[in-house]
């Protein structure tokens, strides 16, 4: 090499160093969006949502979200949690007004306590920033099928199709198929509908103990009586985003929960 090709190579070589840096960052991120339980191929996130600035002044995509999740010693279909710990799971099946759902989760943060939200895929697809709202909150988020229909009544292919869909839209929002599945319309699901979620990457089904019985609009003393009746360590609990009766008993229950000394969690930390 002659003296005078010096700073020439040396800004090459810089060049070069800096590239390799950048395809290891990248491959880096690819391999976080292929982690076990996450279905292979590009993810990418909601238009704008959950991006900051890095030093460049580049927008950088968020971190997937958690991966479902095997908990050993637990059955494929979770009810509850441990009974000798307190704290409880409220779980919201996903769909409705987006706006009484920003106000769910808006009550829940200021009480300090983190939910789980189970997303229908098709909501999902006409509120897509309601992903990102959910886990930039601390919450879980789920699956609760694309079209929330009976899905323990339907044929295998169908009741794939349902897990799938919503699976799919979630990873492409988010980076993973969401932490739960729950059976739309069902407490519980069929031994089928077990094996099409665990086919499709979801060690566990999520069920619940506490039926709200909130999406019969009984009024939100109603839900809150119900609710603080049957509570107890370890209990999940099932309510339903959109619906005015749960935005206005969400207070009243929180305030009882922490009454009584317990937590409310996601369901991820309730069973960890």
């Amino acid at each position: 090499m002659n003296a005078s090709d010096g700073p020439v190579h040396r800004r090459s070589a810089l060049r070069a160093g800096a590239g390799a840096v950048i395809v290891g960052l990248a491959v880096g991120c690819a391999d976080r969006r292929d982690a076990p339980g996450t279905p292979t191929g590009p993810a990418t996130a909601g238009a704008g949502a959950g991006k900051s600035a890095t030093p460049s002044g580049r927008p950088s995509l968020p971190r997937p979200a958690p991966a479902p999740r095997r908990f050993p010693g637990r059955p494929a279909q979770i009810d509850h949690g441990p009974r000798d710990r307190p704290r409880v799971a409220l779980t919201f099946h996903g769909q409705g007004d987006p706006a009484l759902a920003r106000t769910v989760l808006a009550e829940a943060e200021r009480a300090r306590a983190r939910i789980t939200v189970l997303a229908v895929g098709s909501w999902l697809d006409e509120h897509p920033d309601m992903a990102r709202r959910i886990l930039d909150g601390g919450h879980d988020l789920g699956n609760h099928t694309w079209h929330h229909v009976d899905v323990c009544a339907l044929g295998e292919t169908e009741a794939y199709a349902e897990i799938t869909g919503c699976a799919e839209r979630l990873r492409r929002l988010t980076g993973s198929i969401g932490s739960w599945f729950r059976p739309s319309r069902a407490r519980y699901a069929t031994p089928l509908v077990q094996r099409l979620a665990a086919r499709a990457g979801y060690p566990h089904v999520l069920s619940y103990d506490v039926d709200s019985l909130d999406f019969t609009s009984p009024g939100a003393a109603a839900v809150s009586r119900k609710v603080a009746g049957e509570i107890r360590n370890g209990s999940v609990v099932s309510l339903h985003l959109g619906y005015a009766d749960t935005v206005a008993a969400l207070p009243l229950l929180l305030t009882e929960i922490d009454r009584r000394g317990l937590r409310a969690v996601t369901t991820t930390e309730l069973l960890t």
